[in-house]
């Protein structure tokens, strides 16, 4: 199921929306929370038991992608997107029938496990193609399709709850928004699948560089060198620091100003996040597309050097003033956007185009990793430190101090970041070869 070569003269602004539709439809994980409160009613759950579809969606992401990104390379973008999209829409239908007979497991097996497998092959699907096709931006290219991920539930938060209220919150009306879901993802995915088209061998840019210019680097090779490793490192550090705020971020603001003159209210709290998550879907195309004009490596000193300092702003003075905490956590989330939407081009300059959607899908085990790591933090400590008898913004200076580590152990691991030695290095890549095969027949 190869994505057709596009003929002379297709326009590559086409490729932008067939990945968003796939990126906008995945991007509903982040909105999982929507349904927490309805199943724990309804089912009789605690939270951490309602919390283990999102949890395993996530692990099955990075292990999919991870496991999954040379299949993706070898049978193309429309083959990505189809997997994509049955795994993610029958996650849903599965999950739809486990909320109708009240079966918990059939839940966390369709949303989690099978939909899961959905979210990191489709995270990856267009994440070559987009790069192929904008040599010349490729920051740009890679940003409006992740920006897609992280704006998705701006859309399925306010929609969810709305089925929720007119369908119930009982079972019966879990099952049926379960059901609209998985048949609306459908559809609106199946516009990427038709739509995409992969660039012809040469110039899709006829004033731009080669697709396949540069040097090229295999996954097996790339992650056997210090430079993968590296970049591991920078992007679980800096995802790191932004999820451990994301996860936190109604109760964070909360505890930091409870014992002020202006506490924060609920819905407040609730509006915080919404900032929150728009500066992430923000700094996705922003910063990406800031990196095309100074650089990866600059941006991501950024990234990691200015997301130390607003740490330490915060930890400093952020209980004095309400707009500082604000603003110093909208600039770590914009960074935390920003280096999802970054590392694939950072990983095109290292390693070329040849298997860059598989080099990319083994580095976000890392993402993986700092899903894990980022919420262990900032709870972990908060709990130990509220034992302490310590209460407000107190809950979070010692977990904020190890943040502003990290940050700086990501800051040093991307100083380290080289050109790949040109043993790595493979002289005729496939996708070229394949292209000018498919130019003769």
């Amino acid at each position: 199921m190869s994505a057709p070569v596009a003929p002379p003269g297709w326009s590559r602004w086409l490729i932008p929306p067939a990945a968003l539709s796939v990126h906008l439809s995945i991007g509903q994980a982040y909105a999982w929370s929507v349904f927490k409160p309805p199943l724990e009613s309804a089912l009789h759950l605690d939270g951490t038991r309602s919390a283990l579809p999102f949890q395993l969606a996530i692990v099955m992401l990075g292990l999919s992608a991870a496991f999954g990104g040379t299949l993706v390379e070898r049978n193309g973008p429309r083959w990505a997107m189809t997997v994509a999209l049955v795994c993610f829409s029958s996650g849903f239908l599965l999950a739809a029938l486990g909320a109708q007979t009240e079966q918990y497991w059939l839940i966390v097996l369709g949303y989690g496990f099978v939909g899961g497998i959905g979210l990191g092959i489709g995270y990856i699907s267009p994440v070559s193609t987009l790069i192929k096709w904008f040599p010349d931006r490729p920051g740009m290219a890679t940003g409006i399709a992740i920006m897609g991920f992280g704006g998705g539930a701006l859309i399925a938060s306010p929609w969810s709850a709305q089925m929720l209220d007119s369908f119930g919150t009982d079972h019966s009306g879990i099952a049926l928004a379960f059901l609209v879901h998985g048949l609306s993802y459908a559809v609106f995915m199946s516009l990427g699948v038709l739509l995409v088209r992969v660039p012809r061998a040469g110039k899709p840019v006829e004033s731009g560089p080669s697709a396949f210019a540069g040097a090229q680097v295999s996954a097996r090779s790339a992650v056997r060198t210090p430079q993968f490793w590296c970049l591991w490192l920078v992007l679980c550090m800096n995802v790191t620091a932004g999820i451990g705020i994301l996860e936190k971020a109604a109760p964070m603001i909360a505890d930091f100003f409870a014992d002020t003159s202006t506490p924060v209210s609920a819905s407040a709290a609730a509006g915080f996040v919404a900032l929150l998550s728009a500066a992430n879907m923000a700094g996705r195309i922003g910063w990406s597309s800031t990196s095309d004009l100074i650089g990866r490596k600059n941006i991501y000193r950024v990234y990691l050097g200015v997301g130390a300092l607003m740490y330490l702003l915060i930890a400093s003075f952020g209980d004095s003033s309400k707009p500082l905490f604000i603003l110093c956590t909208l600039v770590i989330l914009s960074f935390y956007g920003g280096g999802f939407a970054t590392i694939p081009a950072y990983l095109k300059d290292l390693f070329g185009t040849h298997e860059v959607g598989a080099i990319h899908g083994r580095l976000l085990t890392a993402w993986s990793t700092a899903g894990v790591l980022g919420p262990l933090i900032v709870n972990w400590m908060a709990d130990r430190q509220e034992e302490a008898g310590k209460h407000g913004s107190s809950l979070y200076g010692l977990s904020f101090m190890i943040m502003i580590g990290l940050l700086v152990v990501g800051f040093v691991a991307n100083e380290f970041v080289r050109p790949v030695h040109p043993r790595h290095h493979i002289t005729a890549p496939k996708e070229a070869a394949d292209g000018r095969h498919e130019q003769h027949a």
